[in-house]
């Protein structure tokens, strides 16, 4: 298969052992590893071309399936709400996308628009994100639930090993809201600010507890919830 710069959505990728699908340990056939890699941008410039959305949803779900299920297993004196953190942040943007990065090495064979090809969208958290769950969505529809679940465990068992240690780290907020109970400040306040063009908004957060006004911790972060989480963990090591 071609990088994205030279692919022309009317050809044929290259045969179903190129580097992605070795990467993923599956094979699924061309046509639908196209649709797979093909961003919503680059469909309203080609009329016709179908994107990833709809694989994008089924790979969700089977992705949270295939977690939920390998998590109740490996853990069963936690309760749900400690599996539901461990789960969220094994399947969450950060992670999928850190494995589209270094397991998959996928965006150079992201089918995008021009604009968004502009903005770098072939390195975008979110875009990454979705096309792990597009690529598993199409494992499913070309050979079902075990060899989905199969790719699945290739992918993410490492990280749902690596939440199970995390401690405070999986749900800093959370964290930073007992320990901050736990010292008598009451609870954190989020004062947020942003700036940056509407494609690249940049998030700050400063991190008050209780009704003192000190701020505890700043965090920056591509969404409010990220600058959230940044300025949660600058908070706990702080107190």
């Amino acid at each position: 298969m071609t990088s994205k710069d030279s692919i022309d959505y009317t050809a044929q990728p290259a045969n179903p052992s190129n580097p992605l699908l070795e990467a993923l340990g599956t094979t699924i056939r061309p046509e639908l590893l196209v649709q797979a890699l093909t961003h919503r941008s680059f469909s309203h410039e080609h009329p016709g071309a179908a994107n990833y959305e709809r694989l994008e949803f089924l790979g969700d779900a089977v992705l949270e399936l295939v977690a939920t299920e390998t998590l109740f297993d490996a853990h069963p004196d936690m309760s749900e709400g400690q599996l539901a953190k461990m789960r969220a942040k094994a399947v969450s943007e950060d992670s999928l996308s850190a494995i589209a990065r270094t397991k998959l090495g996928v965006s150079p064979y992201i089918l995008l628009g021009h604009g968004e090809k502009a903005q770098g969208g072939a390195q975008k958290s979110s875009i990454l994100c979705d096309i792990v769950e597009s690529l598993i969505g199409a494992t499913f529809l070309e050979h079902g639930i075990d060899e989905a679940r199969r790719v699945v465990h290739r992918l993410i068992d490492d990280t749902l090993a690596e939440v199970a240690t995390e401690g405070p780290a999986l749900d800093w907020k959370t964290s930073l809201e007992v320990k901050s109970h736990q010292q008598g400040k009451g609870d954190p306040r989020y004062r947020m600010s942003v700036e940056g063009p509407a494609y690249a908004q940049v998030f700050t957060a400063q991190v008050m507890l209780g009704d003192d006004d000190t701020v505890w911790g700043v965090g920056k972060g591509s969404s409010k919830r990220k600058a959230q989480l940044a300025a949660a963990e600058v908070a706990w090591n702080a107190l």
